[in-house]
């Protein structure tokens, strides 16, 4: 490397220490003006009425470009004088290595993440897992309950900086009101903000995290607004609605019957196609994308729900077992929630109708609790029983669904007094 020129900001010092440095007490007795601390290191001294400004700058040639280059190093009430010399020292390897250490700086900084926005992060979550979420009115809801009620507060706000008070603004105002809105809500920002931390966009704890945060803060939404079970027809009066239903033979009739001798949810039931019809298994299965689980489902037909699938053959019109009004769809979710009213008055529920009722009924007949509990294909909670369960008890619930059949059709003057409960096998 040629040898540099010296100038006047190389030469000019007011240095008298060992070495052309000044100690840390002659720094701080330095008045205005710029003053050479060490090589390549000043000391800026600036007063504007009876404030003093006190600021470290390098000044260096630089072996690139060969042009003078002042670069800051920070604030003397902040950068001590030997964090100062230290750094000046770094930069002046990095010269004589023929680098510039004020073009790598600011290349580090272009090349860093800018700092994103609530907003921003919520919809890269969005982005990355809507594709798991096989519900519609699932995808929708993340997206409108942000945008109505996370936003208007956390949007703009850089994503690291979202604390517990910023998330209580958004709870507040909702959680009393609509309580369970904002329980959703509160959760959809704990994800996103536990998104960003996974991505090293924030660090530390998550302000929307329920436990030992917000509980500390909110009452349970239990206490604000107690749970509210879907409306059902009562177990024992399921054989006389299914006598009403055994009348009709409508597409929406033919889907609730074979939905109550199944126990399958209302989008299970509407979604089916023929091809998971197994007729000689006498087995439907159900993909598991059509699962709320996400697993496949195996659903053992009785003899009864059979005999539905006859009728359902001799109308059959293309891929679904209940075709819609429009050509390759299905029925609609609301056709048996109008069939069920009609019959037994407005505020019934098809889920709880079918499915509470079936639960009820094996309570009552001394079903076992995990064989109950697997016909209506509900996740076992406990992660250890359920690694060590890896079978589907087709079979015992094949028995208890026979025996739900023959329970729905049995005639009027064939309909046995309930038994008491009791503990039993299947």
């Amino acid at each position: 490397m040629p040898q540099q020129r010296r100038t006047d900001w190389e030469s000019n010092s007011t240095s008298t220490e060992k070495g052309g440095e000044l100690s840390a007490k002659r720094v701080a007795a330095l008045g205005p003006g710029r003053h050479r601390v060490a090589r390549n290191l000043y000391l800026l001294v600036g007063v504007r009425g009876s404030a003093v400004a006190r600021s470290w700058v390098m000044i260096y040639r630089s072996p690139v470009t060969g042009k003078r280059r002042d670069m800051g190093l920070g604030s003397a009430d902040i950068v001590t004088v030997a964090r100062a010399k230290e750094l000046a020292l770094r930069h002046r390897l990095a010269i004589l290595e023929g680098r510039d250490p004020l073009e790598e700086k600011r290349g580090q900084r272009r090349e860093r993440p800018a700092v994103l926005s609530f907003r921003q992060v919520a919809d890269l979550y969005i982005a990355a897992h809507e594709v798991s979420w096989r519900n519609p009115k699932h995808r929708a809801q993340w997206s409108s309950t942000l945008e109505t009620y996370a936003h208007p507060v956390l949007g703009d706000l850089a994503v690291n900086t979202v604390d517990t008070g910023a998330v209580m603004r958004v709870l507040d105002p909702i959680w009393h009101s609509k309580a369970e809105t904002a329980g959703r809500v509160r959760g959809r920002i704990e994800t996103v903000l536990d998104y960003a931390t996974a991505r090293h966009w924030r660090a530390g704890d998550n302000p929307a995290r329920w436990k030992g945060d917000i509980e500390n803060l909110l009452p349970k939404k239990s206490k604000v607004a107690p749970v509210e079970h879907h409306a059902a027809v009562p177990w024992r009066e399921l054989p006389a609605l299914w006598a009403d239903l055994a009348g009709r033979d409508d597409i929406s009739t033919l889907a609730l019957r074979l939905t109550l001798l199944t126990g399958v949810r209302t989008n299970e039931a509407l979604g089916a196609c023929w091809n998971e019809i197994d007729p000689e298994a006498k087995l439907w299965k159900i993909p598991a994308e059509r699962m709320k689980a996400a697993r496949e489902f195996r659903v053992p037909l009785s003899v009864a729900a059979t005999a539905v699938l006859g009728e359902l053959a001799a109308l059959r019109q293309g891929e679904h077992l209940f075709p819609g009004a429009r050509t390759g769809r299905p029925l609609s979710n609301m056709a048996m929630l109008m069939v069920l009213r009609r019959l037994r008055g407005a505020g019934m529920t098809v889920h709880g109708t079918v499915r509470s009722g079936f639960r009820d009924w094996a309570s009552e007949h001394g079903v076992a609790g995990e064989v109950a509990e697997a016909c209506l294909a509900h996740t076992i909670e406990n992660k250890v029983e359920a690694a060590y369960r890896r079978g589907d008890l087709l079979e015992p619930r094949r028995a208890v669904m026979e025996r739900w059949a023959r329970f729905l059709t049995a005639p009027a003057s064939e309909r046995a007094v309930v038994p008491m409960r009791g503990r039993g096998t299947v």
